[in-house]
């Protein structure tokens, strides 16, 4: 939002976090600088000072909303922790302001029953890398306004990214339709009828995927992928999509991640 020129406010919990998040946030803007202003060395270092400028930091969110236009949470996927701080935030923010959040799992009627404001909540969600991917999913519940729906439609596209329209069912679309794809390929291993490896080579060569199955499991984490699953079974017990995974449960408990613990289906160094 910064890189468009908007005002941003990033908040965190400690004076570190927010030194750390900075510094990747200028590593990740000298990144895309040094593509896009590939002829222009001096061009990529204005960009990238002015973008910056337009970033503060605080650790106290309640002492900045109150001049803020729109809120964008994206702390722990946790129902109760992101409800006490909406709530919390709900008191000190201007009447106009809009409340989003960038969860991907969460109901956001959930959420937006935390807070005085249904009408002026919504959800917001952006895809990693967030600098990368040009789409959002815009969350539209029973009872937010249309007003606040186009205004995050066009903020979306301020942004530069691409925006689609969604209401407030499980996953939403990508992960609605990718998570239940994930847990098949792994059920189709689980009953012997293919490999992992077999699974993952198919397709990436029948349907031309960037990553098989497996890969983008161990890739986007295996206790985010149970997570997510857990919470749609809780919430639809019948629903054969949304049925635990044995073998996803085992490796979760024997802390196998994927990636970012070095191992997951596959094992990595």
């Amino acid at each position: 939002a910064a890189a468009t020129g908007h005002t941003v406010v990033l908040v965190d919990q400690t004076e570190d976090i927010l030194a750390k998040s900075r510094k990747g946030i200028e590593e990740s803007l000298r990144k895309v600088a040094k593509k896009k202003f590939a002829e222009n060395p001096k061009g990529a270092d204005e960009f990238v000072a002015k973008t910056l400028s337009s970033i503060s930091t605080s650790t106290d969110a309640a002492s900045v909303v109150h001049s803020t236009d729109l809120v964008v949470e994206a702390i722990v996927e946790n129902l109760q922790v992101k409800n006490e701080l909406f709530k919390r935030l709900d008191k000190f923010a201007a009447e106009h302001t809009i409340f989003a959040s960038n969860t991907s799992s969460l109901q956001i009627t959930s959420l937006a029953n935390s807070t005085t404001r249904q009408d002026r909540f919504a959800g917001l969600h952006f895809f990693n890398p967030v600098p990368l991917m040009k789409l959002v999913e815009v969350i539209k519940t029973p009872m937010t306004s249309q007003k606040t729906f186009e205004s995050l439609l066009d903020f979306s596209r301020a942004l530069g990214k691409h925006p689609v329209a969604c209401k407030d069912t499980p996953g939403f679309i990508v992960n609605r339709l990718l998570v239940p794809y994930l847990m098949e390929a792994v059920r189709l291993c689980e009953r012997g009828e293919a490999s992992k490896e077999d699974i993952d080579t198919a397709m990436k060569l029948g349907a031309g995927y960037p990553m098989g199955p497996f890969e983008l499991l161990d890739y986007v984490g295996l206790d985010t992928t149970k997570f997510i699953l857990d919470g749609w079974h809780e919430m639809d017990s019948k629903n054969p999509l949304f049925q635990p995974c044995p073998s996803l449960n085992k490796l979760v408990a024997e802390k196998k991640f994927g990636k970012k613990s070095g191992e997951g289906f596959y094992k990595y160094k």
